[in-house]
Order: structure tokens, then sequence, then C-alpha cells
């Protein structure tokens, strides 16, 4: 099956319905879900890889498992603060199916993808593995829905594809459209390229069955508009990536605001994981300073949610239809 949207909301809205129509249960470790086999997804605009959803716009916990990522970490401590769920998978004191140490560790797959795409743009082996055989032996509470991403630049574009062997469509998609789009991007500005399409393969794509009523909520919403976050700044994104992991470090760990980073892109978002910080501390009158502060209104959205200002809805009448999409 191959699905085609320009954002996250149009692509979940196809995904949602077409799991919604499935007629028989699979029972797995989780729970009972409806699922879809070899699926293929594709956004066309990468940048809009935020929910507009009331539901589902959540880029603070989002953001919280990218820098996760790009710290090269898996300790529960840190992705616990942001969501708590992986609280449950923890051992020892880390998430040992953590992506982290994977894309970052020793030797650096990403820092080793770039070199390979920048000595040969036309490379087909630019490919990250996630999964690994390893993780076929033994028990472990959580283990990488990933198996691999694969990065080719086609006309000065950069493209990515992830391959997973599993995804929760509820849970886990939006969050990890995000993250590996985020990911596509830093690449692509380290390569002085432009960004591409992202495609998203998966083995088994899934709704659990007690989430069923959230993705039928979920499509009643209707029309979303279409907002893509702004362009991350030209040149090697890395030295604003560790000035956010240092902000964000300090906010988290002792509570501290050190200094922003010094771009205007990298500093919103470190202004976003503040409003996420205040909302945690039941300190949400804290968010309209910041809203002000802010360089870019994408986020505004967001940041008022967190508020609990009541914003107006920007909608359109819809009779919720599960098979309107002829496309699927």
């Amino acid at each position: 099956m191959y699905m085609v949207a320009d954002t996250i909301d149009d692509l979940m809205r196809r995904v949602f319905r077409a799991l919604l129509r499935r007629k028989n249960l699979v029972v797995a470790s989780r729970g009972e879900s409806w699922e879809l086999n070899g699926v293929l997804l594709r956004l066309r605009a990468p940048r809009a890889r935020l929910s507009r959803s009331a539901g589902r716009g959540r880029p603070f916990s989002a953001l919280g498992e990218l820098l996760w990522y790009l710290s090269g970490a898996n300790s529960v401590d840190f992705i616990g603060y942001y969501i708590k769920a992986y609280v449950d998978e923890a051992e020892e004191g880390v998430v040992y199916g953590g992506y982290g140490p994977r894309l970052f560790g020793v030797p650096s797959q990403i820092k080793t993808v770039i070199e390979l795409l920048r000595a040969r743009g036309t490379s087909r082996r630019a490919v990250v593995q996630i999964f690994d055989a390893v993780d076929l032996v033994g028990e472990h509470r959580e283990i990488p829905c990933t198996c691999t991403l694969q990065f080719t630049i086609r006309q000065r574009r950069l493209n990515l594809l992830v391959n997973m062997r599993s995804n929760d469509a509820w849970l886990g998609l939006p969050h990890d459209v995000f993250c590996f789009t985020m990911l596509q991007e830093l690449v692509a500005r380290d390569l002085a390229v432009d960004l591409g399409t992202y495609s998203h393969c998966v083995g088994s794509l899934h709704l659990y069955e007690r989430d069923n009523a959230k993705a039928e909520s979920y499509i009643a919403e209707g029309w979303m508009p279409t907002v893509e976050m702004p362009s991350m700044p030209p040149g090697t994104p890395w030295p604003a990536v560790s000035e956010l992991l240092r902000f964000e470090e300090a906010l988290r760990t002792r509570g501290v605001e050190g200094e922003l980073p010094s771009i205007p892109y990298w500093a919103d978002l470190g202004r976003l994981l503040v409003a996420f910080a205040r909302s945690r501390d039941g300190r949400n009158d804290a968010i309209q300073d910041i809203r002000s502060k802010m360089d870019s209104q994408v986020y505004d959205t967001y940041l008022r949610q967190k508020q609990n200002v009541t914003m107006p809805r920007v909608s359109r009448p819809l009779t919720l239809n599960l098979f309107e999409d002829s496309k699927l």
C-alpha cells in the first residue's frame, strides 16, 4: 500500500482511515491492533512535520526525543522527562533500544554517511543500521522499531528512506516522522544540498484498539492549515546542535535557563523547551513572555495550548467517512 501527502496531518488522516477499515484484529504482546502490512508513506514536504491537530500537535515531546537521539544517549532519565512511557521500557537506567548510541556512537554512523556522500554524492551505500542482529537474541523490554535509514542525493536534494519493522500509528508515527525529517534536514544542511522527499516504509503499521476512538476524533477535526517549520539555517548545523543540547541539559537537570543558541532558529527550539519546563512546573503564566520572544510564529499554536489560551478553530464542516480517500 502506498500513501503520499504534503503534510503529516494529511498523511495521518489517510493512515487512520485505512486502519479503521480493517476487519481482523492482530493480537500482539502490547495488545490487540488493526494492522496494515508492507506500507510505504511519502511526505513531499518534510518540513510540514508538525501536526496542527488538537490531539497530535505535540512538538515538545517530539523535540525532546530528537535531542535524546542527538545527544547519543540512551538514559531513561533524559527521555523520561519528556515521555513518561519510556520509564516502563528501561533496564538498569537505560533504554536498551535507544537510538542515540546507534546513530551517534563510536563510530558515528551519521558522520560516516555524511562523509561518504560528501566524497561521492550519488552513492547508494549511505545506509545507517539501527536494528542489529543481536537484538534478536535474549529478552529486552524494548528493541528498535526502526531498521535502517538510507540517504540519497538526487538533483542536489537529499532524500531519506526509513525502513521500520513495526510502527504504532497513533503514538509512534508522528514522533518518528518529526525526528527523522529533522535528521534528514541536519544532514542536508551539512552537505549543502536542498531537502528532498521523506519516505517511510513499514512492515507492520498498526493502530491499537484502545486508540480507535482517538483516531476517529482526529479525523473528525477536519481540514488543518498547511504550515511548515522554518528552513534550517544554511551551513553546518552541529555547533548549534551542541549549543541546544547544553541548554537542554541545564534546563532539564538543574532547572537553569542558560544562554540560548545564538541563531534564531535554534533559539526558538530552546524556548519551546523552556515552555515545556514551565508547564511541568505549573507556571503556565510564564509562557506569554516566551511567546513574545519567538522569532517564528509557526510555534505559537502549540505555545498557546500550553498556556491554556482558547484558540479559534480553523476548520470546515466534515462528515466522518472512513472510506473517503480513494487514493488508498
